[in-house]
């Protein structure tokens, strides 16, 4: 019963086969020719933001990615120098510290609470220096499913707009919006580019696809971005993209996007199994929240030490993540990838592990 990371458990998408053999064979002589950011794929990408965000998001202003890993990368290699220190919110990716040093950077850590692990403004204002260069911002969370609010990013913004001119050097936003279409109880996503114009969208197909072995999304320059500023950073992102191994995606994947675009996992699904493990965990004496979004629960371990607990979890062949490996002690995290028939298979042990 394995709940520790998104992995797919159940066969891929039908729709997501078909888009991919309708593209196999060959339109000409370069279809599988060295691929940058394909014209076609960013103007389906364009136009989904403006539907999905009510932005006017420009396809020149996508560039296509091997997924948000690598869109991470290539935001990073191209804004910081070293030394420079860039902010990320934790709980966090588990990835995100790990970026940051190999290109240089300072990692530096400013946790949310919980249990409703708002973004800390007053933190944040605290942890800025002369130095920092950009803010990692992961709406809606992993690992804590929460999505922030127009009143968490308006001060966001505002507090970096002060910042940027207090230093003379600005302040960017590197907006992960991995789990943006996983969204639950008709909430509104929002992105930090409607707020503050200094924000790169990083976004992958993998979440929404589940098809994390399938490396294909993009980086989106807010719309708002002046436009100097954002044709110099075009061409910066361009030559980190190539000098970070080529970072683009496949040209089979990009051919087959506009069909990819459409397609998306069960998330009223998800929504059923998130509710059907909140109730059954609380029932058992969990403490776990009820998440915005993602497809992941994180409830309280209740051992003090969760690698313990997630030992004893994984005796009974149910195997969870530890909440030390996403700076969060006492805790561990579900994912909700997991079959419906895996769940009922492990309440059971979830129970006798509470007692």
């Amino acid at each position: 019963m394995d709940f520790v990371v998104g992995n797919p458990q159940e066969m891929p998408l039908a729709g997501y086969v078909g888009a991919l053999r309708a593209q196999i064979e060959p339109r000409s002589n370069d279809w599988f020719a060295y691929q940058m950011s394909d014209p076609a794929a960013c103007v389906v990408v364009a136009d989904s933001l403006r539907a999905r965000l009510g932005a006017a998001f420009e396809a020149d202003d996508v560039l296509m990615t091997t997924g948000a890993f690598a869109g991470l990368g290539v935001a990073l290699k191209t804004l910081i120098d070293p030394g420079d220190e860039v902010i990320f919110v934790s709980p966090p990716w588990f990835f995100y510290e790990a970026l940051i040093a190999a290109e240089g950077g300072v990692p530096v850590r400013v946790r949310t609470r919980p249990p409703d692990f708002r973004l800390d403004i007053e933190a944040l204002g605290e942890a800025i220096t002369p130095r920092t260069r950009a803010v990692i911002v992961n709406s809606p969370n992993n690992p804590t499913g929460r999505i922030y609010s127009a009143a968490e990013l308006t001060a966001l913004a505002e507090l970096l707009e002060r910042a940027s001119s207090e230093s003379g050097r600005r302040v960017y936003v590197l907006s992960d919006e991995a789990y943006s279409r996983i969204v639950f109880d008709q909430r509104q996503f929002l992105s930090p580019t409607s707020f503050y114009a200094w924000s790169v969208l990083i976004y992958t197909y993998g979440k929404t696809l589940l098809t994390p072995g399938q490396r294909i999304g993009y980086l989106a320059l807010s719309p708002t971005l002046p436009l100097a500023e954002r044709e110099a950073l075009r061409g910066a992102l361009t030559l980190a993209q190539v000098v970070s191994g080529y970072a683009y995606p496949n040209a089979l994947l990009q051919h087959a996007l506009p069909e990819l675009e459409q397609l998306s996992i069960d998330v009223a699904a998800i929504e059923r199994r998130r509710d059907r493990l909140v109730q059954a965990l609380r029932a058992m004496g969990y403490t776990v929240g009820l998440p915005d979004g993602t497809f992941y629960l994180l409830p309280r371990a209740p051992l003090a030490d969760d690698l313990a607990f997630v030992e004893r979890l994984a005796a009974h062949d149910v195997f969870v993540l530890p909440g030390s490996a996403v700076d969060l002690p006492g805790y561990f995290r579900i994912s909700l990838t997991a079959t419906d028939a895996m769940v009922e298979r492990a309440l059971p042990v979830f129970a006798e592990a509470a007692r």
